[in-house]
């Protein structure tokens, strides 16, 4: 516990030092978390004290708690993830709160671009089994990640395929189009400290230019949105006003920004015109 307080403790992912032991304890044991609560009289003589003492010093050096644990929670869902895949932020949740609310058929077609664990397209499936979901990414073991998260959850209808944004859906076109792609520049001093060191670059930064990836797919989504779809896009909480400026020059109408629980605008959407 010392050494989890003397840590920098990484805000983007709400951790305590209190919280953090009495979760790595509960994962050492294989209990629930709510049993240590509920049993604190309960001896804790068979903890394999080497183990809990590594995992206690790797979060006390930075490395995220879902690392550590193997889980996430997001959407009421237990992801599964790895220093493959981002480690899913709250934040992200409204991303998903709003493709629910701007499509609310219980039919629809939508691709998640960049899916990493797959957590906005497993959320999705969760909520709408009848969408027909896509959801790509470039990186492999991703992928591998996201496939194994939709089988233990009986999500499996979800199509997973490799590449680069919209290059693996040729002539597809969708009612929405959703995406948290990288969007922190390389030399922000955030990627060489705290969480974001341990966690796949890829999945942060496209370069030099954090707007890079998401002015590709502002530029890209026309192809393949359905008259009246909608573009929905996380981005970092400085960068919604060039985001809107992008989407505005793409053609997009009815352009506007959301904020996350800190009052930071966090994702943007814009609705296609007809073809």
């Amino acid at each position: 516990m010392q050494q989890l307080r003397a840590a920098p403790q990484d805000a983007a992912l709400g951790a305590t030092p209190e919280l953090d032991a009495e979760l790595l304890l509960a994962h050492t044991l294989g209990v629930p978390r709510a049993r240590l609560r509920s049993h604190p009289e309960t001896p804790v003589d068979a903890v394999p004290a080497s183990e809990y003492r590594s995992l206690i010093e790797r979060r006390a050096a930075g490395e995220p708690l879902a690392y550590l644990t193997g889980w996430r929670e997001f959407w009421s869902l237990r992801v599964a993830v790895s220093p493959a895949v981002l480690v899913p932020r709250p934040e992200t949740e409204l991303l998903v709160e709003r493709a629910l609310a701007l499509h609310t058929s219980p039919e629809g077609r939508v691709v998640d671009l960049g899916t990493g664990s797959g957590a906005i397209a497993l959320a999705l499936a969760h909520e709408r089994p009848w969408w027909q979901l896509l959801a790509t990414d470039i990186s492999a073991p991703a992928l591998e990640v996201a496939r194994a998260n939709a089988r233990h959850l009986q999500l499996t209808a979800i199509e997973f395929r490799q590449g680069s944004w919209f290059e693996p859906l040729v002539a597809m076109r969708f009612d929405l189009v959703v995406s948290n792609p990288p969007y922190v520049g390389a030399r922000d001093p955030v990627m060489s400290g705290g969480a974001l060191a341990c966690e796949p670059r890829i999945a942060l930064t496209p370069g030099e230019d954090g707007l890079a990836s998401l002015r590709a797919i502002v530029r890209g989504a026309p192809q393949h949105l359905a008259p009246d779809g909608w573009l929905l896009l996380e981005h970092g909480a400085t960068q919604g006003a060039q985001v809107r400026d992008e989407l505005v020059l793409a053609g997009f109408r009815y352009v506007r920004s959301h904020s996350d629980l800190a009052g930071h605008e966090r994702m943007t959407e814009a609705q296609h015109g007809q073809i």
